[in-house]
């Protein structure tokens, strides 16, 4: 077992898979605290269907490295959800509906109509080969900027996600922290994809924040707590992936088995929360 995980790390595309994996899970668990909290949680999922349709698009044009286009676009689709949701005219969940089902169908029919079949599991259910020198370049340095704006927007993002009127009161800008908020979320979306797929990226968004609240009730807590569960499901699920195809020469994609990681450890943390309720019920007594 040991001397199979020595050699996925030898791999160059591995290590470059893991390094954009790892800082896009801990951005993700980051983000992923207030977007639940807020119940906003499902917006990486439309998002996501939006970064499925510039792949196929940058596919199309034969760009080689996607993220050039899909940044500009899905930003412009997070700022163009957040605007529905605001305005009340479309409700949140119906605009996210609109906006990711229709991107999905697009990107399907690009993808089809130029032949490029071959990609669409990729692009669906991720691979750790898309990740190429440049990608890593790019996606590393968004990495990097959105942990380093969550962490200085800590405070504004804290009192934005328990109390937007109280915020309002104390004269917190609550429209461009809910943007700030939405901008992250998005470049998060864009770099995830490429190694978790756009129907799975969510799962990075939802499932730690869900799992660290089963045990923490503390927002610090919470976050840190997701945080590393996060990272560990990553680097799991890609370690598992590797050494089942290995073992049974059957390929399982990785994002597939990064989520299935985060589901194990939701489950156990679920057990873990209700015995912990349980021994605090017998001790009261």
């Amino acid at each position: 077992m040991f001397g199979i995980i020595v050699e996925l790390f030898s791999f160059p595309f591995v290590v470059k898979a893991l390094i954009v994996g790892g800082l896009v899970s801990l951005c993700a668990a980051l983000l992923g605290v207030s977007l639940v909290l807020k119940r906003y949680s499902m917006i990486g999922d439309g998002l996501s269907h939006v970064g499925f349709g510039t792949l196929g698009l940058a596919a199309a044009l034969g760009i080689a490295s996607p993220l050039k286009i899909s940044v500009p676009l899905v930003l412009l689709a997070a700022f163009g959800l957040l605007r529905l949701s605001e305005s009340g005219k479309i409700k949140g969940d119906a605009a996210i509906a609109l906006v990711s089902s229709g991107s999905l169908a697009i990107g399907s029919i690009i993808v089809e109509s130029k032949g490029l079949n071959a990609d669409l599991t990729g692009y669906m259910f991720g691979t750790i080969l898309a990740v190429g020198g440049e990608d890593l370049y790019i996606s590393s340095g968004i990495a990097i900027a959105v942990a380093a704006a969550y962490i200085f927007f800590y405070n504004r993002i804290f009192a934005v996600t328990f109390d937007e009127d109280f915020s309002k009161a104390t004269g917190v800008n609550v429209k461009l922290y809910n943007t700030v908020l939405a901008a992250l979320t998005a470049l998060v979306v864009v770099v995830g994809m490429r190694v978790m797929g756009a129907l799975l990226i969510s799962g990075l968004i939802i499932f730690p924040a869900l799992t660290a609240m089963r045990v923490f009730k503390n927002f610090k807590s919470v976050v840190v707590c997701s945080a590393v569960v996060s990272i560990v499901c990553f680097f799991s699920g890609i370690i598992l992936s590797y050494v089942r195809e290995r073992a049974t020469g059957l390929r399982t994609p990785a994002g597939a088995s990064v989520v299935v990681a985060n589901l194990a450890v939701f489950l156990a943390f679920t057990a873990a929360g209700i015995a912990r309720r349980k021994l605090k019920g017998r001790k009261r007594r």
